[in-house]
């Protein structure tokens, strides 16, 4: 009986050892041509054998490993030599190709470790296969340049890593080993289309800056807005810790819960939290100046154009008190410098939004496979099946017929589907239902 049900070999004999099952097997048909000359009329003598041990997928609980005691021989026409042919293994690992499928599979959900330990194998050899599988990932899943680029990081595994994103369509690009602007510069300048790239949204970082205008010609900056007015709430934090130093311990049970009161914007307080803040805020002046600041630098935002948004941050800024100066002057730094980019978004009103819940989400599967890598954790959110979002592209088969077509054709249409990147739902619900 062929238990092993691989077609291009014949099962002799099997036998259970204490360590699993060994199968003795052969090759099934003898070779029809030479893998060398490719001659198919060749005669062939053979030329001496060589017993060679295969590891196949676990059965009925235990570890296979198949032997094989291989034929070499010498092809007539050309002179070389050449073993048997075994179409159901992969040499490289020395294991059967499904083997080899399943630890590929395995290593984007699992530990290389507990692979290895259901398998019989080493973790160097579930790494190896792991490292080539990436290789022909990465040669084969080509993302779609996106329209509008989102660049941001996040810190993990020990370093900061670059997150690229394609904001229009919501889906993770890529995640980078590094924010070094060399690294950030190699990846943009290798993008294909990258002419194609019109916006790039971005915290205030200075590498991803050049990096973009030097790999970018066509895109414009635009600083991601909540990185800016998330400035503004430090701001009031720095204010409110200073108060409260300045208080007596019954003052500052008067304060309870302020953080979450301060920081919340007018228009989403319930009409208790307000009348509660108007008691702070009556009591304690200068919180009053520094919740106005907050929420007048919010208002920038709900300006119509670039040149309301100025005009409107002049004026938030000649209207900060000198006393408070020093805590917004973070702000006033980062316009000085980025006012060009900051103010792009009120003509591409593009952010970064979706770029930082991908960093939220990328934190949750990183807790998720304690021991991952960099390298198992990018993948695993690159290339997990059922994760993409693809789209439908068109292409015209010829340009020529765009003028030499009469008035009642139309030119040829080839559609293609064409892979936008890691669906930033699929991979929410993925999570939640714990199969990622």
């Amino acid at each position: 009986m062929d238990i092993l049900n691989l077609p291009s070999l014949k099962v002799t004999k099997t036998e259970l050892k204490e360590h699993g099952y060994e199968i003795w097997a052969e090759v099934a048909n003898p070779p029809d041509f030479c893998p060398n000359c490719g001659s198919m009329e060749a005669k062939f003598s053979k030329f001496g054998t060589k017993r060679q041990l295969f590891m196949d997928l676990p059965m009925h609980g235990k570890r296979v490993g198949i032997i094989v005691n291989r034929q070499r021989y010498l092809c007539k026409d050309c002179g070389s030599t050449f073993r048997e042919i075994l179409w159901d293994i992969d040499e490289d690992h020395m294991c059967t190709v499904r083997f080899k499928e399943y630890v590929q599979e395995q290593s984007l959900k699992r530990t290389f470790t507990s692979i290895a330990d259901e398998l019989g194998i080493s973790e160097g050899t579930v790494r190896n296969i792991f490292n080539k599988y990436i290789e022909l990932l990465e040669n084969t899943h080509n993302f779609v340049t996106p329209r509008w680029m989102g660049i941001d990081e996040i810190h993990i595994l020990g370093k900061p890593r670059c997150v690229i994103a394609n904001v229009e369509e919501n889906v993770l690009v890529d995640l980078l080993v590094d924010r070094n602007k060399e690294t950030v510069i190699r990846y943009l300048s290798h993008l294909p289309d990258r002419t194609n790239v019109e916006i790039v949204t971005m915290d205030m970082w200075q590498p991803y800056r050049d990096a973009v205008r030097q790999t970018l010609p066509n895109a414009v900056i635009v600083v991601d807005k909540f990185h800016v007015v998330r400035m503004a709430n430090l701001a009031v934090e720095t204010i409110r810790k200073t108060i409260r130093k300045e208080l007596d311990a019954k003052q500052r049970r008067q304060l309870k819960n302020d953080r979450f009161l301060m920081l919340k914007r007018r228009k989403d307080l319930t009409p208790m939290e307000q009348i509660i803040l108007d008691s702070w805020t009556l009591n304690f002046p200068r919180l009053k100046q520094a919740y106005e600041l907050k929420e007048a630098f919010y208002e920038i935002w709900e300006a119509s154009d670039a040149k309301e948004a100025q005009e409107r941050y002049t004026a938030w800024q000649a209207s900060i008190p000198d006393g408070m100066r020093t805590a917004f002057s973070d702000i006033i730094k980062a316009y000085g410098n980025w006012h060009h980019e900051i103010n792009n978004y009120f003509t591409h009103r593009v952010t970064n939004a979706y770029t930082e819940s991908i960093n939220g989400l990328t934190r949750v599967v990183n807790r998720m496979g304690r021991g991952y890598s960099f390298k198992a954790l990018r993948a695993k959110m690159l290339y997990s099946e059922g994760l993409h979002k693809k789209a439908k592209a068109n292409y015209k088969k010829s340009v020529e017929l765009m003028y030499n077509m009469f008035a009642s054709q139309r030119p040829e249409i080839d559609e293609q589907t064409v892979t936008l990147g890691t669906d930033i739902s699929t991979l929410i619900k993925r999570i939640e239902e714990g199969s990622l």
